[in-house]
């Protein structure tokens, strides 16, 4: 199969996964409104889920590793776009596979350590302290600012670079291209939204942003690679 088949397969999986595995960690863990919940209720129903949680949560992270190839196979897709444009959409493109990724895998391999030892009933208040502390620390620092923040940002900014490239590109119609560009400012508030002064009502904007732009960028992704396949 050539480059283009394969980059218009990735781009029909990667939306498919992430959309599926996202609906089965809101449906069984409440994900992510039971963000907001208190430390020890969220490990206790991180604990009650076992090994099928934790397994959907690697798989989650795994959609994020799949961003990489998508990313590079486009890139030499759309060769006859300008050779600057194509490379700093190929590096956006994979750092926002990579953070996304170091943001999420945090919950298949080091929460259930910390929910397992938040459930000990010999656990001393001493120990559920230093728990909650590793927890948030590890929401805001992995969670927050490495996969939402820079995650955001990066996707928003890699989603608006293939754009510009797809319209130089004559593998497409420019119309895919347009899209892309139109739905990237999206992003790029809601990483900008966790910053400084608007860090404070960053949960809500970006609560009312994100969940829209992620469907709007999974249905691109889809049409992107329907388009590919067609055209190929």
């Amino acid at each position: 199969m050539t480059t283009q088949v394969w980059a218009g397969i990735l781009l029909l999986i990667l939306p498919v996964a992430y959309n599926v595995l996202f609906t089965v960690l809101s449906r069984t863990f409440d994900y992510p409104d039971i963000l907001r919940q208190p430390t020890k209720q969220v490990l206790n129903r991180f604990a009650d889920g076992g090994s099928r949680l934790v397994l959907t949560w690697w798989g989650f992270a795994m959609t994020a590793v799949l961003l990489a190839p998508a990313v590079v196979l486009l890139s030499q897709t759309l060769a006859d776009a300008n050779a600057t444009v194509l490379t700093l959409t190929t590096t956006l493109g994979v750092l926002a596979a990579a953070v996304q990724f170091l943001g999420l895998i945090r919950w298949p391999l080091a929460v259930p350590y910390l929910a397992r030892t938040a459930t000990d009933p010999s656990a001393s208040p001493a120990t559920e302290a230093a728990v909650e502390v590793m927890f948030q620390t590890l929401n805001r620092y992995l969670g927050v600012a490495v996969g939402e923040h820079l995650g955001y940002l990066f996707t928003g900014l890699w989603t608006a670079l293939a754009g510009v490239a797809l319209i130089q590109s004559d593998v497409l119609n420019p119309a895919f291209g347009v899209a892309g560009i139109a739905l990237a400012p999206l992003f790029v508030v809601g990483a900008v939204e966790f910053v400084g002064p608007f860090e404070r009502d960053g949960w809500k904007v970006s609560a009312a942003l994100v969940p829209f732009a992620y469907i709007g960028w999974s249905t691109w992704l889809l049409a992107v690679g329907i388009g590919l396949l067609i055209a190929a």
